[in-house]
């Protein structure tokens, strides 16, 4: 324990030691720093391949932003949540499970509800004849 204040502010702690984050873990301007420039990449890379098009493959595209969707979702549950499988004895690791699941069903049901939209509310614009 840190007899200087200052340095106890900077850890969380106030004079007398204690805790004012309530045990939750935090993190430092490092690790921050870190995820929200590996959340620009993630963002940018996904960007730059829908709006240069990069890729010919439409699927190729689609598979890929998702991928790196999912990558992002994970660096923010990391850097930003600070969710390990150390802390509070193992249920972030179940939140983690429960997360995943969510964005399996979230991104599965987006791409299928855009799919048939397109489909089905794009009629044939190839009308033969006149009025």
């Amino acid at each position: 324990m840190s007899a200087d204040p200052h340095h106890a502010a900077a850890h969380g702690h106030d004079a007398h030691g204690h805790d004012d984050h309530g045990g939750a873990p935090h993190g430092t301007r490092r690790s921050y720093l870190t995820g929200f420039a590996l959340s620009v990449v993630l963002t940018a890379i996904p960007f730059g391949l829908v709006m240069g098009g990069w890729l010919s493959s439409v699927e190729w595209t689609i598979g890929i932003c998702m991928a790196l969707a999912f990558v992002q979702i994970i660096v923010h549950m990391i850097y930003f949540l600070h969710m390990n499988s150390k802390s509070e004895q193992g249920w972030t690791m179940m939140a983690l499970i429960f997360t995943a699941i969510i964005i399996v069903i979230a991104l599965a049901g987006t791409l299928w509800v855009m799919y048939h939209m397109n489909v089905n509310m794009m009629p044939d614009m190839g009308m033969s004849g006149g009025m």
